[in-house]
């Protein structure tokens, strides 16, 4: 039977308990997380959000009544106990706050009863994710899930602070606007009073923070609530939350220098961790290049390699080919793989590039120890040929090059995948280690060959880089570059730029995407007017709060670091959303 706490108020959280309490009077609230019956005492480890604290009962102490009620006390009860603080009769537990004391208990009062859990409340629980996610608010009371949540209330309290005392102000925008092409599939709501009109959920507040610069509030900010219907995956849920910002008269090292000393206070706050400013920055071009991905995990090397030039002269006939027609071949060069490559392995690589990136093959090279090769292709190369190969792959003997010959994007997507693959597998990451990355310059459009027709790289309101106007102007449309940044962190990404201000610019802009002027009227008819009565040069960013600190605590899932989060199929187990409406 559940008792009354009426009289009783708690004086300590279990781990604000400590020595300097010995011989005080105490009252701790709290579930428990599992009791020990040795016979005329019993041991109870008390669990709050703060941690563990063990009380003593004995009948001497505490009375027949309450020695009987905590003979009953089973995993998960929620108790009131009174007692007074002693130092730990036993061993002191060194893993625990808490490890040199006890509370020896004098009065108990059980507030909650509760049935067998469906699993153990533990640390790195070894329960199937979606048995946890079933029973979410179980799983919540995990002491490593709570650090995580507090961690985040943390980055949220510390971003407040930091962009208070830099000028910002904390605006809301809505949740509910007009649908506008964003570039994932947006959730809609029916109006009820516009029968067959429907709102859309934001996918950011982008249009309303350039809005916000156009009315003159200079520095916003707020912690945005977002939505966007795509593929989930590890580090993407479908509602999340930015840290958004929007600044005016500012360019490109303004908007980052503000962000580098962010990132410092609060990895210092939240990991110990001393970053060092100003970040590496790197161009897209750059970072494609060398790591097939613009948002490059540089934690370790394995580069891309150009082989082009070498090979567009060889016999095999596949890569002069794919050169002849504007391709490019390049490789990336697995060290010491010789033995852990066999052909069922690379054949696995090989199939991976085939079926998601549309790669048409792989080559490879094997280099044994004694300098001894291994290739299918081989035959179509000379000697010369093929010790030029391995010098340009950086290759040594026990290692393994893998190479692909297609269309850029095509090389670029499957190189990059193999690569963060290889890093994975043989070890050559360094999970312990931050490694930051500005990738700036992304070009402003890119062709979708599905579509026929150009689509903008991040979105098509980036400002162009001054030293490309002139082109764009002209009519020239690839190639040409943006003021535009993402923050990037051992391979996750944000993003962000500094925006047009000018409608001459943006109407232009529109065009090359294949915009009409009455196309761009019906879908952003209200910002365009905007800018027509003066704009201020602006640029912003938007951090993933959730992406973050996933990659901050060295979570594996993003699910990790929500509180009651979706699974790859959008849905929540716990209150079976989305479900059907009456």
């Amino acid at each position: 039977m559940a008792e009354s706490m009426v009289g009783l108020k708690r004086s300590h959280r279990c781990t604000e308990v400590t020595s300097a309490q010995i011989g005080e009077k105490v009252t701790v609230m709290g579930w428990v997380q599992k009791s020990r019956n040795k016979g005329g005492i019993i041991f109870v480890d008390l669990r709050d959000r703060s941690g563990i604290l063990q009380i003593i009962f004995e009948e001497n102490d505490c009375g027949t009544e309450n020695f009987e009620k905590a003979e009953k006390l089973r995993s998960e009860f929620v108790i009131a106990v009174e007692g007074r603080v002693e130092a730990r009769s036993g061993a002191v537990n060194e893993n625990l706050a808490t490890g040199a004391i006890e509370v020896r208990a004098e009065s108990l009062r059980i507030l909650a009863e509760s049935e067998t859990p469906p699993f153990p409340i533990e640390e790195k629980s070894k329960t199937k994710e979606d048995l946890r996610l079933e029973y979410r608010f179980l799983d919540l009371r995990r002491p490593d899930i709570q650090r995580n949540l507090m961690l985040r209330s943390r980055v949220a309290t510390l971003t407040r602070a930091f962009l208070a005392e830099e000028g910002f102000l904390e605006i809301e925008t809505p949740t509910l606007i007009k649908s506008t092409p964003e570039g994932a599939r947006d959730y809609l709501v029916p109006s009820r009073v516009h029968p067959g009109s429907f709102y859309a959920l934001p996918q950011s507040p982008q249009l309303f923070k350039q809005l916000l610069m156009v009315s003159g509030y200079d520095r916003y900010f707020q912690l945005a609530r977002c939505y966007r219907d795509e593929d989930l995956r590890a580090d993407r849920q479908p509602e999340f939350t930015q840290i958004d910002m929007e600044l005016s008269f500012v360019d490109v090292d303004d908007v980052l220098d503000v962000n580098e000393r962010l990132l410092k206070k609060l990895f210092k706050e939240i990991c110990n961790y001393d970053l060092q400013l100003p970040i590496q920055r790197m161009t897209w071009r750059e970072a494609m290049d060398r790591f097939g991905s613009d948002k490059p995990d540089v934690r370790f090397g394995v580069e891309l390699k150009d082989l082009t030039e070498i090979a567009k002269n060889c016999g095999f006939k596949a890569f002069k080919d794919v050169a002849d027609n504007g391709g490019i071949i390049k490789c990336i060069t697995a060290p010491k793989a010789f033995e852990k490559f066999s052909r069922k392995v690379l054949g696995e690589y090989e199939e991976h590039a085939k079926r998601y990136f549309g790669a048409k093959g792989m080559a490879y090279i094997k280099i044994a120890e004694d300098g001894a090769i291994t290739s299918p292709i081989a035959k179509f190369f000379s000697e010369e040929e093929m010790k030029a190969i391995i010098a340009k792959a950086e290759a040594n003997p026990g290692d393994v090059i893998l190479i692909i010959a297609d269309k850029a994007k095509v090389v670029y997507g499957a190189l990059g995948a193999m690569r963060l693959r290889i890093g994975k597998e043989l070890d050559l990451i360094n999970n312990d280690e931050f490694k930051f990355l500005w990738v700036v310059d992304f070009p402003m459009f890119t062709y979708d060959e599905e579509e026929g027709r150009y689509k903008a790289e991040h979105h098509p309101f980036t400002s162009i880089k001054a030293e490309d106007m002139e082109s764009f102007l002209g009519g020239q449309t690839e190639g040409i570059r943006t003021n535009t940044y993402d923050m990037v962190l051992n391979g996750f990404e944000i993003g962000g730029s500094i925006r047009i201000f000018n409608p001459e610019i943006q109407n232009k802009v529109f065009e090359r995407l294949g915009l009409s002027y009455e196309e761009a009227r019906e879908k952003f008819g209200f910002f365009v007017d905007a800018f027509k009565y003066g704009a201020p040069p602006h640029g912003g960013l938007a951090f993933g709060i959730d992406r973050w600190l996933m990659v901050m605590l060295k979570e594996a899932s993003i699910r990790e670091v929500i509180p009651f989060p979706k699974t790859n199929k959008g849905q929540c187990l716990m209150s079976e959303a989305p479900n059907f409406v009456d």
